[in-house]
């Protein structure tokens, strides 16, 4: 099969949805398929062969973040041209409600089109003013999947077209790699993830119940990964308990998994703006307890407390009992270990692969301007 990907953001600013479309295309080229992905940017010859470049991205707002999209008359011009060149058999735009690629790539597609949505907004100016444009390109989709609940709710709300939930994968026994014995700690070491200038990935949350945290286990420590301004963000730490936390900036693939090894809880203390949480999973798949926001989306991750502790939003004071009550718990986070371990294989991308071919299969038969369907057994 030969598939056609369209992303909505520019590659080398890495996210979730890029790391998704990365992740899927090694798994569909690893099972023999033709794979080629169209990104904002310019050509650059550190990115992977199966990557086409359509031209400079801009920033803007959106969702709470800052996104690098690519949108205007030269863009469509070389997404055309891409699609002439591709001869595929099926597209799949991701984010297709956002004025970038996946939009474009629907308006030109005259073959079957599959859209994945990963985004969760209760309310959204930009696609309520948009709704006509979008209704009318969202009528060409085969197919429409949703990553999450949260996410098959906010195309519904804002369009009134429904999607089949295939959440995000991962390669879960990559996460199965050794504790790194430098970033253990005798009374625990937390970590967590994420850009240091999002808001929304709440570590300043995290930061003010760090001092109570650390009076009650002195020897334990704090992992912070994720770019941003460390020096400002260090500064703001009292001094009696800045040395216990590590700034580690951005990370690669394996030191990521290494750090979430090397955890005796992950902490996730995002205060919106999440329609999935793949960091929680990847943290289930290390062995790494979670302790997160109770946000729906990770509520949904974490079985409903099944399978990692969940606490209020934006609650600083209940996310440092809550971290000193796990740390002192050693058999409560073995238990959350071992179900997290078996439940996390729900995300695996041997898994997902399997239900997003189902949905191409179904989507080819029956043709760009179908209807949005649901596919019998999925969740």
């Amino acid at each position: 099969m030969k598939v056609g990907i369209a992303c909505p953001y520019a590659w080398d600013v890495p996210g979730g949805v890029q790391v998704h479309i990365r992740d899927f295309t090694e798994e569909l080229t690893r099972r023999g398929h033709t794979v080629s992905v169209l990104v904002p940017g310019e050509d650059d010859p550190a990115l992977p062969p199966y990557v086409t470049t359509v031209g400079r991205p801009v920033s803007i707002p959106y969702n709470g973040s800052v996104a690098r999209v690519a949108f205007g008359p030269r863009i469509a011009a070389r997404v055309r041209r891409w699609l002439v060149d591709g001869q595929f058999d099926v597209v799949h735009v991701h984010e297709p409600a956002s004025l970038s690629l996946g939009l474009i790539t629907t308006w030109w597609a005259e073959i079957p089109i599959v859209a994945t949505s990963h985004s969760a907004m209760r309310r959204s100016r930009a696609m309520s003013a948009a709704q006509g444009i979008l209704k009318s390109a969202f009528e060409k989709f085969a197919a429409h999947i949703a990553v999450s609940e949260e996410a098959r709710r906010t195309v519904v709300e804002h369009l009134g077209v429904d999607a089949v939930q295939i959440p995000n994968g991962l390669y879960v026994d990559r996460f199965a790699v050794s504790a790194r014995e430098e970033w253990r700690s005798p009374e625990g070491t937390l970590s967590f993830l994420g850009r240091l200038d999002e808001p929304r990935k709440g570590l300043q949350v995290l930061l003010r119940a760090w001092p109570a945290i650390h009076d009650a286990f002195p020897k334990a420590r704090l992992l912070v990964a994720g770019r941003g301004e460390i020096d400002d963000i260090r500064r703001g730490i009292e001094p009696r308990h800045r040395d216990a936390v590590e700034f580690l900036g951005g990370v690669s693939d394996d030191d990521k998994a290494a750090m979430l090894a090397s955890s005796d809880i992950y902490v996730a203390p995002h205060i919106g703006g999440e329609s999935f949480g793949i960091v929680l999973a990847e943290a289930m798949a290390a062995g790494a307890p979670v302790l997160a926001s109770d946000l729906e989306a990770f509520r949904a991750v974490l079985d409903d407390g099944r399978l990692g502790a969940l606490v209020p939003v934006g609650d600083a004071e209940a996310l440092a009992e809550s971290a000193i009550a796990l740390l002192g718990d050693p058999a409560r986070r073995s238990r959350y270990r071992e179900a997290a371990l078996l439940g996390v294989r729900r995300y695996d991308w041997a898994r997902v692969t399997d239900e997003i071919l189902g949905v191409y299969e179904i989507a080819i038969a029956v043709g760009s301007g179908g209807h949005t369907f649901k596919l019998p057994g999925l969740p």
